[in-house]
């Protein structure tokens, strides 16, 4: 028997099939399932004609291992990207994406919903190195057509949005960035290939925080950058300029994180559309962020160009005094207080757009909560939030 589906078996795969199969070749492990952790920086040539011309698959630990090579050959066939880079955490694999896609004297447009550190890099390091960036409201749509210059070089793209959950047209926002030759980043981390294929939507450039739902432990810290055949060429020798690459034992444990991800996030997002329609009836909430639910305003897109929810969404309170807020979470048993998210615990952070928005207002009538649902029963995280409740109102 094969140790190794045959390359046409695998395109007719479903994703969970996939997601077991792809980058392993026992076949060349001696038969061992997983390929195994290659540490290392020199390796050696048999030659001198070999060393002289580069005749040998790999050449040195920064460009590319065995074990590098398992997980973006299962990522770059997961997203259908060209290619995949692999970085030492979620921000480095999206500073690789825009450093790839932009110059001095380019224009880029950012979402004003984009990762709060995603905006530093850009409001810091790109506009010390002449980049102008542009934040826009992120339900523009098609509308985009409008903030593009002849010099716009890229539209940095992320759905739902980071905290405040806003869905964007990535679809409609692409056809307008490609009519002007301009590169679609996307930051895909909430959806992952999974749930959002970016590039049958349009994206050229996909950026995941492995450190999320890849990993599952909440114990890894690792991105990953794909590209379509246009624009990989960029990226991998942006990542090589920078030699940015992610540790061995972390790309391992993201190997083995990758195997199980589908099932992981299929129960994420089973569990927290219940705790958001459960959040939805309860007296002290105003409303919650999640496109999931039918009465969000980016439903219709959602259900258009997702194939489902991952487990992360936002509740907004009705106003209470902050002491109040305090005693909810300070009392939580299952909630832990902390960021980042796609482990196997729930979390819960608040938070507040106000200070860093400047294309929208973020005003949303109180105070606003970002919850993780984990693997934990749903109907012991009720009890746990159910009591909280009673805390919070108890010091109104």
């Amino acid at each position: 028997m094969s140790l190794k589906p045959s390359p046409d078996a695998q395109q007719t795969f479903a994703p969970a099939t996939r997601l077991v199969h792809a980058g392993r070749d026992p076949g060349e492990q001696h038969g061992f399932v997983n390929t195994p952790i290659y540490r290392g920086s020199t390796v050696l040539y048999p030659t001198y004609d070999a060393i002289k011309n580069r005749r040998g698959r790999y050449n040195y630990g920064t460009s590319a291992t065995p074990t590098m090579d398992a997980l973006t050959t299962a990522w770059t066939e997961l997203a259908g990207a060209a290619g995949t880079v692999v970085t030492p955490s979620g921000l480095a694999a999206l500073t690789v994406a825009l450093m790839a896609a932009v110059s001095a004297g380019d224009h880029l447009l950012v979402t004003d919903s984009a990762y709060r550190p995603t905006r530093q890099f850009c409001d810091g390091v790109l506009a010390r190195y002449g980049v102008e960036v542009t934040y826009y409201d992120p339900i523009i749509g098609a509308g985009i057509a409008d903030l593009m210059r002849p010099n716009t070089r890229a539209v940095l793209v992320e759905a739902p949005g980071s905290q405040s959950f806003e869905m964007q047209d990535v679809p409609a926002i692409a056809e307008v960035a490609h009519a002007r030759d301009a590169c679609v980043i996307m930051d895909n981390t909430w959806a992952t290939p999974l749930l959002f294929p970016p590039h049958e939507r349009g994206v050229d450039i996909a950026v995941e925080a492995g450190t999320k739902y890849l990993s599952g432990g909440s114990d890894l810290l690792i991105g990953l950058t794909s590209a379509n055949a246009r624009y990989y060429p960029a990226v991998r020798r942006t990542f090589d300029h920078f030699a940015m690459c992610a540790g061995a034992e972390d790309i391992f444990l993201a190997l083995r994180g990758l195997r199980t991800m589908n099932l992981r996030l299929r129960e994420h997002g089973r569990a927290g559309l219940e705790m958001a329609r459960w959040f939805q009836v309860r007296p002290e909430v105003l409303r919650v962020l999640h496109p999931g639910l039918p009465e969000d305003p980016g439903h219709a897109i959602w259900t258009r160009d997702f194939a489902g929810a991952s487990g992360l969404f936002g509740v907004i309170l009705k106003p209470v005094p902050e002491v109040a807020l305090a005693a909810m979470l300070d009392g939580l048993q299952l909630f832990g207080m902390g960021f980042s998210w796609g482990g196997f615990e729930s979390l819960v952070i608040p938070f507040d757009c106000a200070g860093y928005r400047t294309a929208t207002k973020w005003a949303p009538g109180g105070p606003a909560l970002r919850f993780h649902i984990g693997l934990e029963d749903t109907a012991d995280l009720k009890a746990d939030l159910d009591a909280g409740f009673a805390r919070l109102r108890a010091a109104t």
